[in-house]
């Protein structure tokens, strides 16, 4: 079975990042993230994330660089992250509980669907934290 790529967007604004709380499945809802989705098949990394945000969120966004190292999930999945950057529209959660804005400060106090806490160096970094 071949290894499928989830893409996440770091939306950096100013010294804030947008996060996104988890709706589901069960044993992650609640839990705080960096909105994305699964590459679909014929997608680039940067269609899937643009097309991911636009629906999660409402959101049209130019996609940056990566940010931080892969992060295997199980085996099969590969959680990838960009910095992203607002071009458009307004946000909404359409596909999560809440959306925050959050500084460098709160990164470490908030409770991380587990696979993103890998990015929460290089976040603390680039918020100036």
């Amino acid at each position: 079975m071949p290894v499928q790529i989830v893409v996440a967007g770091a939306l950096i604004s100013g010294t804030t990042l947008l996060v996104a709380q988890r709706q589901r499945p069960p044993d992650l809802a609640g839990l705080w993230e960096l909105p994305g989705g699964k590459v679909a098949p014929g997608e680039t990394e940067a269609e899937a994330l643009v097309r991911e945000l636009r629906e999660e969120l409402g959101v049209d966004v130019a996609v940056g660089e990566r940010l931080g190292a892969d992060v295997p999930i199980g085996g099969l999945l590969i959680l990838r992250a960009y910095l992203v950057t607002h071009t458009g529209g307004a946000l909404h959660p359409h596909d999560h509980g809440a959306l925050r804005w959050v500084h460098a400060a709160e990164l470490n106090s908030l409770d991380w669907v587990p696979a993103d806490r890998a990015w929460l160096p290089e976040l603390a970094k680039r918020l100036g934290g």
